[in-house]
């Protein structure tokens, strides 16, 4: 299944609002970072499982490329002489493809999948030997007749994509750190925790999808990243069209949060009642407009806080910097942006606020009083 995750422009500044996989891979600052976005799919979606899901899968994939950098160097340390093209290269050659793919690469697009594919074909092929009585014979002869044998990524020479590598000792090197079987825990963790039926944090996935990941994982016995595609570009995808553009409208067009919003709210309607029951008394009380100019102040508060609940922003807090992560919890606003959005959108807010203030208050202050 071909991933359909966007790529990212460029590692500058944007003159744009980020994408989901940019905010994903932690390319985002405040208020549009990772943990906004947590916050966000945890409170206001309540379907912060999702966001777990594809953060287990991502750092699973992180395991995987850490396990075989380090069985990488451990084939050199316990192996110097391929170093020196002698003897037989066919582990070094195909961790060295992997490295080279995979550092020239970034985390996403077509070039992202050839690596992951790569590495996925090389943890399989790692599996099938071990359970080869004839490649663990045979594991430690050296064949220069014999072609080296190459993952999947490698297949334009005719090679099988199926051929099993030579059995690699992991634990050859004193400083591995991750073994073989922390991959397959990893792997099985996601599975129980997240997609069998039942499970403590089970997310909704098609039903093929789920057949397929639980038959890789329980009979095949698989554990590479290419398990888990299809699930999480399905996530990916929900992500994109369900949450995302939601977390943009609130955190790059407006700084406070739902609670706060609601408590502008109640406020505001206070405020706005009590001044326009002051306004009433006062003229029915015939007082002189001297008087009547306090009134400008609940005028003012009432407006400020009902334009706020419907800017879902609060502008002189924009025009200070700053964002609402949680209720009365704020941080400065970092995306250059963003921090420009917020700005015109808070100038444009006060200008609707002076002008509604300004008629409210002369409305109230120079229409004639009379006495009851």
């Amino acid at each position: 299944m071909a991933s359909r995750t966007p790529t990212p422009d460029s590692t500058g500044p944007r003159d744009r609002l980020p994408n989901l996989f940019e905010v994903l891979s932690r390319r985002t600052t405040a208020p549009v970072d990772l943990f906004s976005f947590y916050i966000y799919m945890r409170d206001v979606q309540r379907s912060v499982d999702y966001l777990d899901f594809w953060l287990d899968v991502s750092q699973h994939m992180s395991l995987c490329r850490h396990y075989v950098r380090e069985l990488r160097r451990s084939v050199l340390i316990g192996t110097p002489e391929l170093e020196k093209g002698g003897g037989s290269k066919r582990s070094s050659q195909i961790l060295d493809n992997f490295e080279r793919n995979s550092a020239d690469q970034g985390p996403s697009g077509h070039r992202h999948r050839q690596s992951e594919s790569g590495l996925s074909a090389f943890l399989r092929n790692e599996t099938a030997s071990k359970h080869s009585p004839k490649n663990s014979q045979h594991s430690n002869r050296s064949d220069t007749s014999e072609a080296p044998p190459r993952p999947s990524y490698m297949t334009e020479n005719g090679n099988s994509p199926n051929t099993p590598s030579p059995q690699i000792n992991s634990n050859s090197s004193p400083e591995h750190t991750v073994a073989r079987a922390d991959i397959r825990a990893s792997a099985e963790k996601i599975l129980y925790t997240y997609l069998l039926p039942g499970a403590e944090r089970e997310i909704i996935l098609p039903q093929g999808i789920l057949n397929d990941i639980t038959n890789n994982i329980e009979k095949e016995g698989r554990d590479d990243p290419e398990v888990f595609d299809a699930a999480k570009d399905y996530v990916f995808q929900a992500m994109e069209r369900d949450a995302f553009p939601g977390f943009l409208r609130a955190k790059a067009l407006g700084n406070i949060v739902a609670p706060s919003m609601m408590l502008r709210l109640i406020t505001g309607l206070i405020a706005l009642f009590g001044a326009l029951w002051t306004a009433f008394v006062l003229i029915f009380l015939n007082a002189s407009r001297s008087t009547r100019c306090w009134e400008i102040l609940p005028f003012t508060v009432g407006v400020y806080l009902l334009a706020t609940h419907q800017y879902m922003l609060d502008p002189l807090m924009a025009l200070a910097g700053y964002s609402e992560y949680t209720f009365m919890s704020f941080s400065r606003v970092k995306e250059p942006f963003v921090r420009k959005l917020l700005n015109k959108r808070a100038l444009m807010c006060l200008a609707w606020i002076a002008v509604v203030d300004a008629a409210l208050c002369c409305l109230f202050i120079f229409v004639p009083g009379k006495r009851l």
